[in-house]
């Protein structure tokens, strides 16, 4: 399983952006896999954003909730992090992951259980 992030960039306070990660390999369907969103921010430690679990339900850090959406495309093969509101402290390297439903990690750690993980897009936030 290969995953590829895009869409960083830079965006002003407020601003939003739309993050992708675009996932290949045999037969891959984001169905089979729990996902999520973690960022890390140079000198700090690295944290989960948001994260779908072997349930379905999305759940989100309480820094993003209201202004983050976690979402695939209908074909299962793309994962999306739609931000909105964005603010300074918002600005960091964004990563996609995933891992098989059977082999999900449940604590509040997860991002360093995933099996998958790609390499990242920047997100840089202007004032």
């Amino acid at each position: 399983v290969q995953l590829v992030e895009s869409g960083g960039g830079t965006v002003q306070v407020g601003g939003s952006l739309r993050l992708s990660c675009a996932a290949s390999g045999s037969s891959f369907s984001f169905s089979n896999y729990c996902v999520g969103w973690f960022r890390q921010a140079p000198g700090k430690e690295r944290e989960g954003v948001a994260r779908v679990d072997r349930s379905g339900t999305s759940i989100y850090a309480d820094s993003v909730k209201g202004r983050f959406t976690i979402s695939e495309d209908n074909a299962e093969t793309t994962l999306y992090l739609q931000m909105n509101s964005l603010k300074a402290e918002d600005a960091a390297m964004y990563y996609c992951a995933a891992s098989p439903r059977s082999s999900c990690p449940s604590s509040s750690l997860w991002y360093y259980g995933m099996d998958y993980r790609g390499k990242g897009t920047l997100v840089t936030v202007s004032s």
